[in-house]
């Protein structure tokens, strides 16, 4: 009975590993289909791809017309409601 008990464990985890392989090429293969997708539309956008190109995209100071404005702060008198 021990014999067999050690073949179901064994038959079990092999069963699973074979799934758990199955799943890690799926998540792979998808990665894989998302960064071809991305890869294209910059490709069309005449953008480059990559991550050095991301990072100093990122890193550009932002435009002075989306800077905080002191004209858009409005003094807001409140009152308590009895």
């Amino acid at each position: 009975m021990n014999t067999f008990n050690q073949i179901l464990r064994a038959a079990l985890f092999l069963l699973l590993a074979i799934f758990g392989m199955i799943m890690a090429l799926v998540f792979m293969a998808s990665t894989a289909i998302a960064v071809a997708i991305l890869y294209v539309v910059a490709r069309i956008k005449g953008r480059p791809f990559g991550v050095r190109a991301y990072w100093e995209e990122r890193r550009k100071p932002s435009t002075p017309s989306r800077a905080f404005n002191k004209k858009d702060v409005v003094d807001v008198e409140m009152r308590e409601i009895p």
